[in-house]
């Protein structure tokens, strides 16, 4: 993926600010994102990520700071407004509700009735049929509750809800967290194809190969700021994490310091 200088980002977040009583969370922070890309924000423990985010998924408001969407300013306010600019998240916990089956969950607190006021199972499952079919063919478990299903499964779930209601910003904490590798192998293989299908996806991983594997751009962020944004294909594993543990950019970091990571 590339980011020519016609493209307009999807988001673009500038001199983002945040504080807690006399901490502040985060320090003048800028993070953009482009269609048909992955960016990951990293970085380590209290680092920021969640918060700036936050601001985001309107889950949080910023001190101060702009939030652009397709360049034009807007207000986020809650998550209500950040759903009506397209942007969807999905957290780490999936936020489903475990006695219900995947259509129940798709369309939870956004029925399809029918004419005679009842709900229409049966649309919404025909609706999450069809969605499955383009983003996991092999998913089958339509009439189970979800508890019953993996957590690679139960991912693609949370994701097809956030697809099916026109999401085009997606906001994905720790997505592979807890998986074995083939469901995690899954759950890269849906990223992979939403980016493929234009959308705008900011991932959170601790995990730096996850990170690896998917980012086109990574953003890492230290202390409540940033370290950089690099290109995924123009730094190193080391490089990375070396922007993460002591907070330098790659041009600053010496042999000695990359050594050292190894320990």
């Amino acid at each position: 993926m590339t980011t020519e200088t016609t493209l307009k980002p999807l988001v673009g977040m500038e001199h983002m600010n945040v504080s807690f009583g006399g901490v502040h969370a985060v320090k003048d922070m800028y993070l953009d994102l482009f269609p048909g890309e992955v960016h990951a924000l990293v970085g380590g423990n209290g680092a920021g990520k969640s918060t700036l985010i936050k601001t985001l998924s309107g889950a949080q408001t910023a001190d101060s700071g702009t939030i652009e969407i397709d360049g034009t300013p807007v207000a986020i306010h809650g998550p209500i407004d950040a759903k009506n600019h397209g942007i969807e998240t999905i957290y780490q916990t999936l936020a489903l509700a475990d006695n219900i089956d995947a259509p129940g969950n798709m369309f939870l607190g956004r029925e399809l009735t029918t004419r005679f006021g009842n709900l229409d199972d049966s649309a919404m499952e025909d609706a999450t049929r069809k969605l499955m079919a383009r983003l996991n063919p092999k998913y089958q478990n339509f009439k189970s509750p979800v508890d019953s299903l993996s957590g690679g499964q139960r991912q693609s779930v949370a994701i097809a809800r956030a697809v099916h209601f026109n999401a085009r910003i997606l906001i994905m904490d720790e997505p592979t967290a807890a998986l074995g590798p083939a469901e995690t192998d899954q759950v890269r293989q849906l990223i992979r194809q939403l980016r493929e299908e234009g959308l705008g996806i900011i991932l959170i991983s601790h995990d730096i190969h996850d990170v690896y594997d998917l980012a086109d751009r990574i953003t890492v962020m230290y202390q409540g700021g940033r370290v950089g944004t690099v290109q995924k294909d123009d730094v190193t594993l080391d490089q990375v994490l070396a922007m993460i543990i002591l907070g330098k950019p790659p041009s600053d970091v010496t042999e000695a310091e990359l050594e050292e990571l190894h320990g």
